[in-house]
């Protein structure tokens, strides 16, 4: 105690005042895969197949990620991160563009000489985890599909960092890994009304398509085309609806699921894997007609999870997958069979 003013005692206290704590505010980097996010936005607004065939408003799509982003999240942009390729890693015009924006950081994997992305993955993991390590963000905004971010989503998650995953509205089905969904802590879809204003058809140029079509026959080993592949497939067998699954009679059960739901499944398998792998994958497959041995598996293991059963003691169900898928395929490149692209 002390003396206050006309001989007051004055208490004084021994307890320190701490500040009330203000809420944290978020850092955050937007992460785009932009063969993701231009595939799957071609296909649903113009069923487009090939970046070829449209134009896309990057500057302003990235600015509405940008203000879509501070909506949905309390805090302050790191950056954004647009993950593209280009051949040999040169930039073109519209990237170069895009490097130059502010708050943007363009990374270039490689595209081959069939037009496939090398090496965007892998940037992206390697970004966000060394965001994530090095406590530069609290959150980040993934846009994408592939299964192959969960290592890193599952790494970022590991030092704290909460990954926000936006994807592309489908036309059907899905167009993102399961897993990723699963992993990722918040998931958001990008619809139509979103992503409209920023793509628009392009005129095809006569010209120009012969011009890079024999380009592409020089760089790339010659392959039988889709049209043959397609033209030398035998119709699917048709089979009578009265033996098929849950009706009742050893029939049924000798032959397992239904046709219509199998095929289903098929197609939107194929769906998922243009979607989520390029198109131009789709050399992958060829010559054909059988599927190789990975992506066979692949299709049998993601049919059975939409299906929820196992196709494996049914071979006549599993053509029915193959067929369907295959069908999928030719409708992406409006190949009728024994028919050449029109």
């Amino acid at each position: 105690m002390s003396a206050g003013p006309a001989g007051c005692l004055r208490v004084m206290s021994t307890m320190t005042e701490f500040p009330v704590p203000l809420p944290t505010l978020a850092r955050y980097a937007v992460m785009v895969d932009v063969g993701y996010i231009y595939a799957a936005a071609g296909e649903l607004l113009l069923g487009a197949s090939s970046r070829r065939e449209y134009r896309v408003d990057a500057a302003n799509l990235i600015q509405a990620l940008t203000r879509n982003a501070e909506e949905q999240i309390r805090g302050e942009l790191l950056r954004v991160y647009w993950y593209d390729a280009a051949r040999d890693r040169v930039p073109t015009i519209d990237q170069r563009v895009i490097a130059q924006m502010p708050w943007v950081k363009l990374r270039l994997g490689n595209l081959n000489a069939r037009g496939q992305q090398k090496g965007v993955d892998a940037q992206i993991r390697a970004d966000m985890e060394a965001l994530a390590r090095h406590r530069a963000i609290t959150d980040a905004v993934l846009v994408a599909g592939d299964e192959d971010m969960v290592p890193a989503v599952e790494a970022a998650q590991a030092f704290g960092v909460r990954v926000h995953l936006w994807g592309i509205e489908p036309p059907y089905g899905t167009n993102q890994a399961e897993r990723l969904v699963w992993e990722s802590d918040t998931v958001e879809v990008l619809d139509t009304p979103f992503l409209k204003p920023f793509f628009s058809g392009q005129p095809v140029n006569e010209a120009e398509t012969a011009r890079m079509a024999a380009q592409t026959a020089s760089t790339v080993p010659a392959v039988p085309s889709p049209a043959q592949l397609f033209g030398e497939r035998p119709a699917p067998r048709p089979v009578p609806r009265a033996a098929t699954y849950g009706q009742a009679g050893a029939s049924a059960s000798k032959l397992g699921p239904d046709r219509e739901r199998v095929e289903q499944a098929g197609e939107h398998v194929a769906q998922k894997w243009i979607l989520t792998r390029g198109e131009d994958n789709i050399r992958d497959l060829l010559p054909g007609p059988i599927l190789p041995p990975v992506i066979d598996k692949e299709l049998l293991v993601e049919a059975e999870k939409e299906l929820g059963l196992s196709l494996r003691p049914y071979q006549e169900a599993r053509e029915w997958l193959r067929d369907a898928f295959w069908e999928r395929v030719h409708r992406q490149f409006s190949i009728g069979v024994g028919k050449s692209r029109a």
